[in-house]
């Protein structure tokens, strides 16, 4: 397979060169045509030689991401359907706010762990996507929407690698795809304005400092180990005390002053109660850190549903009484299912999961129709009526509490 030079770093792109015998600038030439003024053509490289357009073109091809549908939202948000090598279709989403905006970025078709709030994880996973696939999701945007006019405002201000799948559990392609956004001879942007979220894969968070000086952004959703790990699958292998050691540990390597943003996805009757607030004060004490709270944004294979604006309020203002600068996440969107946790796409589920997640909603809805829809508490006390056990981590989450 011929290396797609979308998605080649720079220090690859200077390594292709010098293996032609040519020099280190033919790299930023070629970089700035792809990433720069959106050209994929060598043929319109009109600096490069045709003698070497020529060996290039039977070495290397340049190839964007195939979008397959794009779903304009009544916000201004916008969400594009990409097909990606192995098959599977993944979703990437533009955020405007005024004149600039967020890009949300996918990283894997699918996602291997099974968040309970999280639409990404009922489709099981299928591939890692590539750092042209990865990289490309911003070709294409900036292509979309603001066009590669030199002259034109960049309206594309943010990156976050918030769409499809766990960022570092697609290491190097993620690091190197990040390394082309903040690149000057690519996109150009600020350490502070690209954004790598996890939910918490602790080994790979200490190699970052390694590879990047991006931002850092954890999911983290619960104040305790017992309530992460039942909403968080990945708790029970990397466990807070162990995630927050590592968080603290990359903030430090970085030369600026820069804190982490904490995630947490508030959840009717699951993580809302005023005690889970003082809770989560107390462990990020001694973390230096700003709290996004994202109010829980529904989904159909989910019966998690979304807290009372007063729920969330009351959230907050204990956080902020607690010295924490805190913000609730507006929600964006989500007429085009592209709000924070509705990703989906189209996967070929390796896992099986999303197979087992239809049959299960399919049994329930047929053996207890009023089940869905109902809080944690009614379907808790639907499920006693009934005599039935808890189908889902949050059922025993409520039945044992």
């Amino acid at each position: 397979m011929k290396p797609n030079l979308l998605g080649l770093s720079r220090d690859k792109m200077k390594a292709l060169f010098f293996e032609l015998g040519e020099k280190p600038f033919r790299a930023q030439q070629v970089m700035q045509w792809i990433h720069q003024r959106g050209v994929l053509d060598l043929n319109d490289m009109t600096d490069i030689s045709k003698v070497l357009r020529g060996k290039l073109e039977q070495l290397v091809e340049i190839k964007a991401p195939n979008v397959v549908a794009d779903y304009p939202s009544e916000d201004g948000s916008h969400k594009w359907v990409i097909e990606v090598a192995s098959g599977s279709r993944v979703e990437m989403v533009f955020i405007p706010e005024g004149s600039r905006g967020t890009l949300c970025v996918s990283s894997q078709a699918g996602c291997s762990l099974d968040c309970g709030f999280c639409a990404t994880g009922k489709q099981g996973w299928n591939s890692n996507l590539t750092v042209a696939e990865i990289a490309g999701q911003v070709w294409l945007a900036r292509a979309q929407i603001d066009g590669f006019n030199g002259a034109a405002q960049r309206r594309i201000s943010n990156v976050v690698m918030m769409g499809m799948g766990e960022p570092l559990m697609n290491f190097e392609p993620v690091m190197d795809a990040v390394s082309l956004m903040m690149d000057d001879w690519a996109y150009g942007l600020s350490k502070r304005k690209v954004t790598i979220s996890t939910s918490g894969v602790v080994p790979a968070i200490r190699r970052m400092k390694e590879y990047t000086d991006a931002s850092l952004a954890v999911s983290l959703h619960a104040p305790n180990d017992e309530l992460r790990s039942r909403i968080m699958p990945i708790n029970k292998k990397y466990p807070i005390a162990d995630l927050i050691d590592a968080v603290k540990e990359y903030m430090a390597s970085l030369k600026d002053k820069r804190v982490p943003v904490i995630e947490y996805t508030v959840i009717k009757g699951v993580n809302d109660h005023r005690q889970h607030a003082r809770e989560l004060a107390e462990l990020l004490r001694t973390l230096p850190c700003k709290i996004n709270l994202i109010p829980f944004n529904p989904f159909s294979l989910s019966d998690y549903r979304r807290p009372s604006d007063s729920v969330i309020r009351n959230f907050r203002v204990i956080l902020q009484r607690a010295g924490f600068t805190v913000t609730v996440r507006t929600t964006r969107a989500d007429d085009i299912g592209a709000a924070c946790g509705q990703l989906v796409g189209d996967v070929e589920d390796l896992t099986r999961r999303q197979e087992r997640y239809a049959r299960r909603a399919e049994a329930m809805q047929n053996e207890v129709p009023e089940y869905y829809g109902q809080s944690g508490i009614e379907r808790a006390q639907i499920l006693a009526s009934t005599g039935k056990a808890a189908t889902s981590a949050d059922d025993t989450l409520v039945l044992g509490s």
